[in-house]
């Protein structure tokens, strides 16, 4: 799985106590040198620790989830997962990485819970989509790429039906035409602060039609 870099532990302060998580120490390490068209065409970002996923398992960890069928989008090292398990739900991490999967699986058996992985990218979503629909999905920092959004609008109102998508996000450039054309597909669109500054939480729920 990580070849370079070895790993490293943070600690995630969440509403029911602290936790502790495995990432890779380096995460330029994992660009691999024989496949740079790759890496440039999807880059490891899954291997950071961003905020944006901080704060989304912080909000998360709020609510009491038992029992609740939860599904976390692009998952990296799976921190919403994380969280959702701990508060009783029946979590499915999804990246397009293989490597962030085991990340995501390790820190849920880390913290002597269960979270299922499954590689899913947003262009073929069958995998998520056959186990519809979900209580809540999450997504953290996943605005960054033109790419990514046109695949993403379309797919999330396909996700629900009475639940809820909580994606959290830095103030990415793209968030203001993606939050356009969710008011669109969306009865209830609302962002919700955290405890950092930059980032927010945008709720959507009521998918249209």
């Amino acid at each position: 799985m990580l070849t370079g870099g070895g790993r490293a532990v943070g600690v995630l302060d969440l509403h029911g106590g602290r936790v502790r998580f495995v990432h890779p120490r380096e995460p330029t390490a994992l660009l691999d040198d024989e496949d740079v068209a790759a890496d440039q065409a999807y880059p490891p970002y899954w291997a950071e620790v961003w905020e944006s996923g901080v704060e989304l398992a912080h909000a998360v960890s709020a609510r009491s989830l038992t029992g609740a069928s939860v599904l976390e989008l692009g998952c990296g090292l799976g921190l919403p997962s994380l969280a959702a398990a701990l508060g009783g739900a029946r979590v499915l991490a999804t990246d397009r990485a293989a490597d962030a999967l085991a990340f995501a699986g390790a820190n849920a058996a880390e913290n002597g819970v269960t979270v299922e992985t499954a590689v899913c990218a947003w262009a073929d979503p069958a995998p998520v989509l056959a186990r519809a629909p979900w209580d809540i999905v999450l997504a953290a920092d996943v605005l960054y790429g033109q790419r990514g959004i046109d695949e993403l609008t379309p797919l999330l109102p396909r996700l629900v039906q009475d639940g809820e998508v909580w994606v959290a996000d830095p103030g990415r450039p793209l968030a203001p035409s993606f939050l356009a054309a969710a008011k669109e597909r969306w009865a209830v669109v609302e962002t919700l602060p955290t405890r950092q500054h930059d980032v927010r939480i945008h709720r959507l729920q009521g998918p249209r039609g």
